[in-house]
């Protein structure tokens, strides 16, 4: 694992990502903050995919919180029952519903401090509701793609989400700290996946310590790959990556067919 980088180093990685992926956002299709905390709830442990294909229904029955704060527990739970944990769900949503309006009056809050008192949400759930609802940054949304490629950045060595949450605040500048998540879950999406990331599709492998650190490159030399610049070398490494495993498959092959 790379040495810890200082903050003025965090920057070109910044770059790297902002021209890559400086259109990301919040995958939750929400109209409001209260919607969004209530998707954001239902995404434990669910894709957003998921999430979004429940809460049409869920929102056109249960708009705001004070009609969530009377409904039925059975009936939130069949329209939230393909998210998973569905009844823990419905249970928080419900709750979180009745705090907001019995508390707050109907208005969702508007601090760390505040918000974590809700059924459901702890401080991820705080951080997407105040970063992507109010643009208010106080912390950074760890979820696993942040995680993970926090890890494989170098950024941090811990597993705890509240020590990687710590160990970033430190390096990535504040006013980054919501576009920084919503990046990284990009990233994580579509390149640096968890079992294979796709290093060598990737245009931040310069940048990163743990570039073709994977077993589908063990046959890459990987001081070469790692210390070129250019695209190029890394497509001819997984080119060559590709060959190798083509032999080994038509030599497999050949040996089952004599």
């Amino acid at each position: 694992m790379a040495a810890k980088p200082k903050p003025a180093q965090i920057q070109p990685l910044m770059d790297a990502l902002t021209d890559a992926y400086g259109h990301a956002e919040c995958a939750l299709v929400h109209k409001n903050v209260f919607e969004l905390c209530a998707a954001t709830i239902l995404s434990a442990q669910c894709t957003d995919k998921r999430v979004n294909m429940v809460t049409p229904a869920l929102f056109q029955k249960y708009p705001d919180a004070a009609s969530m704060a009377v409904a039925r527990l059975d009936d939130v739970e069949e329209l939230v029952r393909s998210t998973g944990f569905y009844r823990n769900k419905a249970k928080s949503l419900v709750g979180m519903a009745q705090r907001v309006t019995e508390v707050h009056g109907g208005e969702m809050p508007r601090t760390i401090e505040e918000l974590t008192k809700l059924p459901g949400v702890a401080r991820k759930t705080a951080n997407v509701v105040l970063g992507v609802g109010f643009g208010i940054a106080v912390g950074i949304v760890v979820d696993t793609h942040v995680s993970r490629l926090s890890t494989r950045f170098g950024l941090t060595t811990h597993t705890d989400p509240v020590k990687i949450e710590r160990d970033l605040m430190q390096v990535v500048p504040k006013d980054r700290w919501i576009d920084y998540s919503h990046m990284l879950i990009e990233h994580g999406r579509q390149v640096c996946f968890a079992r294979a990331p796709r290093c060598d599709l990737c245009k931040l492998t310069t940048l990163c310590p743990s570039a073709f650190e994977f077993p589908q490159f063990s046959a890459v030399p990987r001081k070469a790959v790692k210390g070129s610049k250019t695209k190029s070398a890394s497509k001819k490494a997984a080119a060559g990556t590709k060959k190798k495993v083509a032999k080994k498959t038509a030599k497999k092959r050949s040996t089952k067919a004599g």
